[in-house]
């Protein structure tokens, strides 16, 4: 299993971010996908979870009606478009295969993401 994440950088407040995650050596398209952050200082927080097909998400209340998931089968390509960014949102953010915390098995090294003005 390889999980590679992408697009994180330094943003201002209020300015946008997409992230991706490279998906290989398993059947992405059959296989619930997350976004976890580690923020500095602080525990890893689960933010968003789709299901296979991506007709279901999950978002946390941290980040709902800024964040949006979403999925490229055809691709193996997780997405992670960020709105609205504040400086709560500084973290690594990682893809995670696997959908609640018992079917977490394999980890990205993550993509850092920086807000501040």
């Amino acid at each position: 299993v390889q999980l590679a994440e992408s697009g994180g950088g330094v943003v201002r407040p209020g300015g946008s971010l997409r992230l991706s995650c490279a998906a290989s050596g398993f059947t992405f398209s059959s296989t619930v996908m997350s976004w976890v952050r580690q923020a500095p200082g602080k525990g890893s927080e689960q933010i968003s979870i789709i299901g296979p097909d991506g007709g279901s998400t999950w978002y946390s209340r941290s980040v709902m009606g800024r964040f949006t998931i979403s999925r490229d089968n055809a691709k193996s390509t997780l997405y992670l478009q960020m709105n609205d960014l504040n400086p709560d949102d500084t973290a690594l953010y990682h893809c995670v295969r696997g959908g609640n915390a018992a079917s977490r098995d394999s980890w990205g090294q993550g993509t850092q993401v920086f807000v501040s003005s």
